[in-house]
């Protein structure tokens, strides 16, 4: 009886060595490619094309593009970061793990594979989706603690076209929220990464003229740029291309993993920049205080399950609960600058706007039918409790400091 195992396939280094290791130390008679468009460049098809060629080996391409992007959106409406960055190669792994599974159970694999490593977030995520079958999980470079030296070796020895991103230097992931590369020299966090690591976004320093760029959006999901409607993933592709040219997106971070390790990583995220920001701009005009307080705890909680890649956990499908009620209002218009690497709000409008121009401005004396004078009472008593502790305390502290002679006492 053939055996046979589906392996998550991008024709770069760690995948492409897992191709013969399948074969020959896990004794599988065939090996199942399958790649997942979420945006990746043509050059990288090409790229796993070409390995795949090499290894003899057959592969799917499954376009979950519109899908990613769908989810990227989601991810605005719960303004997902984490640790100040937007959230993208752990969103769409989500998606990868979950369309090869659907391609190994239609070609009768009996187990599924990923080349990750023991140390890395991206084990968690695949597995967390492929445990949901009966197909055995197989993880090579994790369970034969290889190295990427040992790698490269191996991809030698077997004259396997491929390479660890820019010639074997970096490890780079790319999908259509977000560009990550790490590795190499990156490692070292007093190492100033050259300006050639980037590819989406231009050097701050050499921006042109600041540009205004309006974001549209509906029920929290933004719609439309400049006026102009698009899809999700082309109005994505759209705000990666013009921000990019600003030099908007890049984030320069010490992660810490969800193993523990802590990790240097840059990214270039354009696109999720600019939405994030007006998103959250228009949420601070439609939302009240309160919302917006407990908003920011759903959201971190979003983001956390997002980062672990468990989007589809039952507690985020309540988290999104709250967030699609609070989305109902957060319909209008963000008019962001985008400037020498920076993006900002500078005009808000919406219908479910709840400032009011009159009643905020120092020009008028009353707020509706409330007085200026009104407030006094108010006044006098914000802080009393606090003052009051102060009070209390002092005086009994005065005793004290009397009994150890702190005070001179009379003859």
């Amino acid at each position: 009886m053939t055996k046979r195992v589906a392996l998550a396939f991008s024709g770069g280094l760690d995948t492409t060595v897992c191709v013969s290791l399948l074969k020959e130390e896990y004794g599988y008679d065939e090996v199942v490619g399958v790649t997942v468009d979420v945006g990746q460049p043509e050059s990288e098809f090409e790229e796993a094309k070409e390995t795949a060629d090499a290894h003899g080996l057959d592969i799917h391409v499954v376009d979950a593009k519109d899908e990613f992007a769908e989810l990227c959106f989601d991810s605005v409406r719960a303004n997902a970061t984490y640790q100040g960055y937007p959230l993208g190669t752990a969103l769409a792994r989500p998606i990868i793990a979950n369309a090869i599974l659907d391609v190994a159970e239609e070609e009768n694999c009996d187990a599924i594979a990923h080349g990750c490593t023991g140390k890395g977030n991206d084990q968690l995520r695949f597995e967390a989706v492929w445990r949901t079958s009966d197909l055995t999980v197989i993880a090579p470079v994790r369970e034969m603690g290889l190295t990427r030296e040992w790698e490269k070796q191996y991809a030698d020895e077997k004259n396997l076209p491929v390479q660890a991103g820019n010639d074997g230097i970096w490890s780079i992931d790319t999908n259509l929220w977000s560009r990550s590369i790490e590795g190499g020299q990156l490692e070292d966090p007093s190492y100033i990464p050259p300006e050639d690591i980037y590819e989406w976004t231009d050097d701050p320093a050499n921006a042109s003229e600041p540009a205004l760029v309006e974001i549209e959006f509906d029920d929290g999901y933004p719609v439309a740029v400049d006026g102009e409607e698009m899809d999700p993933a082309d109005l994505i592709e759209h705000l990666n291309d013009l921000a990019g040219t600003f030099g908007v997106g890049r984030t320069d971070m010490m992660e810490d993993r969800m193993l523990g390790l802590k990790v240097r990583e840059n990214y270039e995220h354009p696109a999720a920049t600019v939405l994030l920001t007006a998103h959250e701009g228009l949420e601070q005009l439609v939302l009240t205080k309160e919302e917006r307080d407990f908003k920011t705890q759903v959201d971190n909680q979003w983001a956390e399950k997002g980062y672990q890649g468990l989007v589809d956990a039952p507690l985020v499908k309540s988290l999104e609960g709250f967030i699609g009620e609070t989305q109902k209002k957060v319909t209008g218009s963000v008019t962001v600058k985008l400037q020498g690497g920076q993006c900002r709000p500078v005009a808000r409008e919406s219908a479910y706007s709840v400032y009011s121009e009159e009643v905020a401005s120092f020009n008028t004396k009353t707020v509706g039918d409330i007085t200026q004078e009104d407030a006094t009472g108010v006044a006098k008593y914000h802080g009393f409790q606090g003052r009051l502790a102060n009070d209390v305390a002092e005086a009994v502290e005065k005793p004290e400091l009397a009994a150890d002679g702190g005070e001179e006492s009379e003859e």
